[in-house]
Order: C-alpha cells, then sequence, then structure tokens
C-alpha cells in the first residue's frame, strides 16, 4: 500500500480547520485573549527568530502539553485563549492545528503561510 503523501494529509487538515490569515495577523496577536504557539524546532527559532511573546511548544510534545490528565500539560492551553499555530510555512502546524481540533480544542487555528509570511510581512521578529 503506497504512503499519503504529505502534502495531501496537509489538504485534507486545511479543509477542516480554521485559518488567520497573515492580513490578520498583526491585530491578532495585540488580543490579549490570543496566544501565538510556534511549534517549530528550537534550531529554526535559533536561525530565524521568535514572533515576540509567541510561546514555543515543540511539535513532538504538544499534544502532551495540551492534555490536562498527561504530567507534561501547560496550563496555558487551558486559558481558554484563541490558539494560534504557526511553523515555518504552515504545513507542520494545519497538521497540528487538525491534532488539536481532534483532541477537542475549539478555538485553535493556523497561521497562514506561518512564521514566514509573518517575517515577509515586516512584523516584529526577535533575534538571539
Amino acid at each position: 500500500m503506497p504512503i499519503t503523501p504529505v502534502k495531501d494529509l496537509v489538504a485534507a487538515a486545511k479543509s477542516e480547520i480554521a485559518t488567520l490569515p497573515a492580513s490578520d495577523a498583526e491585530a491578532a496577536h495585540a488580543d490579549p485573549n490570543t496566544l501565538f504557539v510556534d511549534i517549530r524546532d528550537v534550531r529554526e527559532l535559533a536561525r530565524d527568530g521568535r514572533i515576540p511573546g509567541a510561546m514555543h511548544a515543540p511539535r513532538g510534545m504538544l499534544e502532551f502539553w495540551v492534555d490536562p490528565a498527561s504530567p507534561y500539560h501547560k496550563t496555558e492551553f487551558a486559558s481558554g485563549k484563541r490558539l494560534v499555530l504557526f511553523c515555518a510555512s504552515s504545513w507542520r502546524s494545519a497538521l497540528a492545528t487538525k491534532t488539536l481540533q481532534d483532541m477537542g480544542l475549539e478555538n485553535v487555528f493556523e497561521l497562514d503561510g506561518g512564521f514566514n509570511a509573518w517575517r515577509d510581512a515586516g512584523l516584529p521578529v526577535e533575534t538571539g
């Protein structure tokens, strides 16, 4: 049986999740009831920078940090805030958003175009 290509998995996820347009990202970032969640690898953060104030949640730990029954649970995920997940270009974040939606979170979005769209729009990036 052939493997389903990742682009097909991403397309399927994107058909079932909510996306925050990059054009609305700055206003959403300023909203105190919104938490931006960076799921990129730590090497990407070091190399490319970060969105100020975004919580880093490595993709490999995300489900464990979200689940209140997990010993790794992070209270930020139980805050009731709107969550905006992003990776570099929104492939991983689309899959992660779909997973969190499947876990029962309702107020979760992916950032269209990810960190690259944020940076390319000239929005603030922390480095170092």
